[in-house]
């Protein structure tokens, strides 16, 4: 029942006409569906979700932005060459070693963006993640309408010129559900001029 419930809430807050939409924007806003979906039942699955116990028993929905194409964008990507290894640094002590893989530049609103994306360099990472890239970003919604940590984008090798980012599939760090976990901290130069209405909001009483 309580998918039910998040199917009818969020196909409620899509933003745009679909009608309006070209082929393109039609598929990106079905994949944009999907993603939140698919976020959903994960944190609805409790050997999954980082909710504490208490979040947990109430738990419907995550409460997103509603969907628009608008922040799903083209990107160009520019590879760092030279990538020198560094510390992450964390919520806590833990300082994963990531690497710069490159920067995607977009224009949001006017604006020329840029977004430096990284990639995990621990010895012990799992098989099924060696071609995912990282994307943390804060923006001017975070701390207000978004999570003061900011968010998350997982993207996925192999990157081509033009990289698509979809800020509807932004979700929060652990952390800002349960204290307990380690989160990486986005770096100042992913701090984005621009408010990226779209992904996951901050959740309540965090």
């Amino acid at each position: 029942m309580r998918f039910l419930v998040f199917i009818f809430v969020l196909f409620s807050f899509i933003a745009c006409s679909e009608k309006s939409l070209t082929k393109e924007q039609q598929a990106w806003l079905e994949s944009a569906k999907e993603a939140q979906y698919k976020l959903n039942i994960q944190y609805a699955d409790k050997e999954e979700s980082p909710l504490t116990d208490k979040d947990f028993k109430t738990f419907r929905s995550l409460d997103f932005f509603p969907i628009d194409v608008k922040y799903i964008v083209k990107a160009d990507f520019e590879k760092n060459e030279f990538p020198v290894p560094f510390e992450m640094e964390t919520t806590t002590n833990r300082r994963p070693i990531y690497q710069k893989y490159g920067t995607l530049h977009f224009e949001m609103d006017g604006i020329k963006c840029e977004l430096p994306v990284y990639q995990n360099m621990s010895l012990d990472i799992p098989e099924e993640y060696k071609n995912h890239i990282f994307l943390p970003f804060t923006d001017l919604t975070t701390g207000k309408e978004s999570y003061g940590g900011g968010r998350f984008i997982d993207l996925e090798l192999p990157f081509e010129s033009e990289v698509l980012i979809d800020f509807n599939s932004a979700y929060n760090p652990y952390c800002a559900y349960n204290h307990k976990y380690s989160c990486a901290i986005p770096p100042e130069e992913n701090n984005l001029k621009v408010a990226i209405k779209a992904g996951v909001k901050a959740p309540l009483a965090h």
